[in-house]
């Protein structure tokens, strides 16, 4: 790391831009003190352009994440489906920034954006900027609708992120432990999450990711119906390859039915249609 930005007697310690890059672009002041920069090394790397003023107490890095640099500025963390999305969690829509902040903080209220008020589950740090994952689940639970907050915590359990385990013994509220009592690591991606819940109902065996024919099926329904559900990535030589296993399970036995996005999003009446009248002919059991 370089040290410019050292000197009148001060020991040769990376730069106070590379202490704040390397701490995630934003820092608290009093983070770099206790690293051992002077006020006057600061305000050195400040004038100079080095590092900028978030607010008083706080510096970024030019070119800092935006989302980090509001969540100083305005003394809240980033949290609930926000985060879960820079996570890399499904989220099955974010209509804006969502935040979270102790209740009678006094913080200034993001511009355009949601704040949650609440204790959090799991402390938070006072130089934290972003939520632990735990409160984050927390919240999406008691923010979305059901089926898009066990989206979430599906995809949180499929990529590990969390312990199911280590969720169990934390003190949920009743709607997070609900959805944690259903959600299953198997997913493949939020639309499957959507569909189990909503074909429960019938009272057959539904199985996600199952291993047929040398590839993995969404969802098998009894024993030989086949649901499967296209993404955007269905395309091109993965559309050719989907042709050909659909060959193959009809060769064994299987019926495939092929749902795309939308249908799920916008049309589930058609999905569960086909479902209940494939259901009806007895194409889920073994002949």
């Amino acid at each position: 790391m370089n040290s410019v930005d050292a000197g009148d007697g001060e020991p040769a310690t990376p730069s106070v831009a590379a202490y704040v890059q390397e701490d995630g672009g934003v820092t608290r002041t009093r983070s770099l003190i206790r690293a051992g920069y002077s006020r006057h090394r600061i305000e050195r790397a400040l004038a100079g352009g080095a590092v900028f003023r978030v607010r008083k107490g706080w510096v970024a890095a030019p070119g800092a994440d935006a989302y980090l640099v509001a969540a100083a500025r305005a003394g809240v963390v980033v949290s609930c489906v926000t985060q879960a999305r820079r996570l890399g969690l499904w989220v099955f829509r974010e209509d804006r920034s969502h935040v979270a902040a102790p209740a009678h903080s006094g913080c200034a209220t993001p511009r355009g954006a949601t704040v949650h008020w609440a204790k959090p589950l799991v402390p938070r740090h006072p130089d934290a900027l972003v939520d632990p994952i735990e409160n984050v689940l927390v919240l999406v639970a008691a923010c979305q609708p059901f089926e898009a907050a066990f989206a979430v915590w599906e995809s949180a359990l499929r990529q590990a992120i969390v312990d199911r385990e280590a969720m169990e013994r934390l003190p949920l509220p009743a709607v997070a432990r609900k959805i944690l009592a259903a959600a299953l690591p198997f997913s493949d991606s939020g639309l499957e999450s959507f569909v189990v819940p909503r074909l429960a109902w019938m009272k057959i065996p539904l199985v996600p990711q199952v291993w047929l024919a040398g590839h993995r099926v969404d969802l098998l329904i009894g024993e030989r119906l086949v649901l499967q559900i296209d993404g955007g990535h269905h395309v091109g030589e993965q559309r050719e390859s989907d042709i050909e296993h659909d060959a193959q399970l009809t060769l064994l036995g299987y019926h495939v039915i092929r749902i795309g996005y939308w249908q799920i999003v916008e049309r589930w009446h058609t999905v569960q249609d086909l479902s209940m009248r494939a259901v009806a002919q007895g194409l889920h059991r073994t002949r």
